[in-house]
């Protein structure tokens, strides 16, 4: 198709007749799909069904010894601190295995940095103004987190290959920027993977606070797409190669692993920081659920079975990731109406729309039937400056359902982008 902003005005208006046609045509249809969040289908948490028959009737003696049904082993088991290692490029006694959710671990080192600071700080976090780096698009659940505790973000755009460096080591000389949020492999909603050399660069740069910390989140470090695995360099090994043990704590869950609702939660990073969150968390807790963590690893059993499972979340969504792309590319290649990532992991696509218009096709959707997430929730405060950025969730929805929803999500870039260039047109 020719480039939307190249069609002569007589030939621009006979196409908006004809795409707002087809647009009513499909709102008449009384659709009701939902593409917002990132969730795993039924038939993913099936893929763990086999799971809930463990550990089984007598069946709650470790490794080790311990009655996974008293309290205590407050760093959680280390056979199945172990078999993730690998996920969170961290030795086994540096990991801390907690229940199922992930972003309650960041949110308690949030609050305890603020409230006590963390190694290396010579006072509380709270004490001043902190910042935090925000990499944009990016994940609005750690943005809220900023929002909740009022850390201010500053965003820095990224390249394809990870943030902007040079922006990222300039903000950092100030010494009120404490902490960077950093998503490295498939990040949300991009699914781009950071390069050896950002990762080099974020090991070393200098910081104005001696405390600052990478808040290193690998929630979709082993969720494939393709068969190209994209490693990525070992940020903690890559800290302490430059001088820096303690800058990085990394995260990860098994919440789209095995069961969203009962998975397990990691916390990963130098023997330093480790004994810091230990002692935080020795006064808010005795203990994980254990039987939890024995179930995990009665399934799972090792870090091969760990990836044949992942193999079954790949084969039911790289069929749904390529209906949205095919969706778009139909609809949309050429027109100069959109631009889209084409990620090899993760659980989302980035789409940048028309400068202007991603709330209008929100709106479009929402009229439609469709359920998009809210425009602007890519960017901290839900401020997206372009009005851009959309984030599409193909995971959730059936495929069939999935495969219509982006024939409609298309149908709207496409409509609000057409619209934006006559009203451009009529301002002159």
């Amino acid at each position: 198709m020719t480039r939307i902003a190249d069609l002569p005005d007589e030939d621009l208006q006979a196409l908006r007749r004809t795409i707002r046609g087809e647009y009513d045509a499909f709102r008449a249809r009384g659709l009701k799909l939902d593409m917002t969040r990132g969730k795993p289908a039924p038939d993913q948490l099936d893929l763990a069904n086999g799971m809930m028959a463990f550990p089984g009737n007598g069946d709650y003696v470790t490794q080790g010894g311990e009655d996974a049904r008293n309290y205590g082993v407050l760093q959680g088991l280390p056979e199945v601190r172990a078999l993730f290692a690998p996920l969170l490029g961290a030795p086994p006694a540096q990991i801390f295995v907690a229940d199922n959710s992930s972003l309650a671990v960041m949110h308690d080192c949030i609050v305890w940095a603020l409230l006590k600071g963390v190694p290396g700080s010579t006072e509380p976090w709270g004490n001043a103004a902190p910042a935090f780096i925000c990499p944009v698009p990016g994940y609005d659940r750690h943005f809220a987190l900023c929002e909740e505790f009022g850390i201010r973000m500053l965003t820095v755009p990224l390249t394809g290959h990870g943030p902007d460096m040079d922006a990222v080591e300039s903000l950092t000389a100030d010494p009120s920027v404490k902490g960077m949020w950093c998503v490295p492999k498939y990040s949300n909603p991009t699914g781009e993977v950071y390069s050896d050399e950002t990762v080099r660069r974020l090991a070393a740069m200098r910081t104005g606070a001696p405390d600052f910390r990478l808040f290193w989140d690998s929630a979709y470090g082993i969720h494939h797409l393709t068969d190209q695995q994209h490693p990525i360099a070992n940020i903690l090994d890559a800290c302490s190669a430059a001088g820096n043990p303690d800058r990085a704590f990394v995260f990860a869950s098994t919440s789209k692993v095995t069961l969203a609702g009962a998975g397990l939660a990691f916390f990963g990073s130098s023997a330093a920081n480790l004994a810091w969150f230990m002692t935080r968390a020795f006064k808010r807790t005795i203990g994980s659920d254990k039987l939890n963590q024995l179930r995990h690893l009665r399934f799972l059993k090792d870090e091969a079975g760990l990836m044949r499972h992942m193999d079954g979340h790949r084969a039911l969504l790289a069929p749904k990731f390529a209906a949205v792309n095919a969706a778009l590319d139909k609809r949309l290649t050429g027109t100069g109406a959109a631009i889209w990532a084409r990620p090899d992991g993760g659980y989302f696509i980035s789409l940048d729309a028309t400068p202007g218009t991603a709330k209008q096709v929100v709106a479009l959707a929402r009229d439609a039937g469709l359920a998009l997430t809210a425009a602007g929730s890519t960017w901290p405060n839900g401020n997206d400056p372009r009005d851009s950025n959309l984030r599409i969730a193909p995971t959730f929805p059936s495929l069939a359902d999935v495969t219509v929803a982006s024939e409609g999500i298309a149908l709207c870039i496409l409509l609000a982008a057409i619209d934006r260039q006559c009203a451009l047109r009529v301002a002159g």
